[in-house]
């Protein structure tokens, strides 16, 4: 996980991957995904309309991971322009990318 989750969110660090998202989590998480380019707020919307209630610790972090990332090299990964970078291609990045995308 990026350093800017931890500071973030220090709780997501050594949390069970697998563990549901806390409401304060969530909407932190909500909080970093807000971006500049609208085509990215759309496509963020949408995934937090659809996964909000169901996220899980694991998919935090690699949406963390993701938001790092500038709008246009974020928006080239959802419309499949690029693929992910082998250092940040985590299983949890993975993940969250194919939830964006859908």
């Amino acid at each position: 996980m990026s350093a800017t989750a931890l500071l973030e969110d220090a709780s997501l660090f050594d949390a069970d991957r697998h563990a549901p998202l806390s409401e304060r989590s969530l909407s932190k998480l909500r909080w970093r995904s807000r971006r500049g380019l609208l085509e990215n707020d759309l496509f963020i919307e949408r995934f937090f309309a659809r996964h909000d209630s169901r996220l899980t610790v694991g998919q935090a972090r690699g949406m963390y991971v993701l938001m790092d990332l500038s709008d246009n090299d974020l928006m080239d990964l959802l419309l499949r322009r690029k693929e992910l970078q082998p250092e940040i291609s985590t299983e949890e990045v993975r993940e969250v990318l194919d939830m964006l995308r859908a």
